[in-house]
């Protein structure tokens, strides 16, 4: 839960709550330690009791609709049933996709040495690389992290 806050923060959270609520801190985290223990105990009942009405074994996590109907309401064989029209579909979609994604990587590639080839000559004789003309092709101007 505190995964991305370093110690100095951690800190200056605790010292924040000691601010806000002084000599009560202690009973405000045993209320809040109670509270969270009172919610883990009703859905440990709340799971118990729907597995004991069902009559099967039930996780917390098997209350997802599409994982409880994958449990209890089909076999393996209605699940792969169900799975091969769509799978077929799928892998169709996705060699296109990548077919489509490999052509524009070779069209890329080969208009950035187009571009890159090409030396134009200015009137004093000196040579410069091309200079875009299409809007695509101008780098955008950075923002003003002020004005924003």
């Amino acid at each position: 839960m505190f995964d991305n806050l370093n110690w100095w923060e951690i800190g200056l959270l605790l010292l924040l709550a000691l601010l806000i609520f002084g000599d009560r801190l202690p009973q405000v985290i045993s209320d809040g330690l109670r509270m969270l223990r009172n919610l883990r105990n009703m859905a440990r009942n709340a799971t118990s009791d729907l597995g004991r009405e069902l009559g099967t074994d039930i996780q917390l996590e098997d209350l997802h609709p599409k994982a409880f109907i994958r449990k209890h309401l089909l076999s393996e064989e209605d699940e792969a049933a169900l799975r091969k029209p769509l799978q077929g579909v799928y892998d169709d979609l996705r060699s296109d996709v990548s077919g489509v994604r490999d052509e524009l990587r070779e069209v890329a590639d080969a208009a950035d040495l187009k571009s890159a080839a090409k030396p134009t000559t200015v009137t004093g004789g000196a040579s410069r690389s091309a200079v875009p003309t299409s809007p695509a092709a101008v780098p955008p101007k950075p923002l003003d992290a002020d004005a924003t």
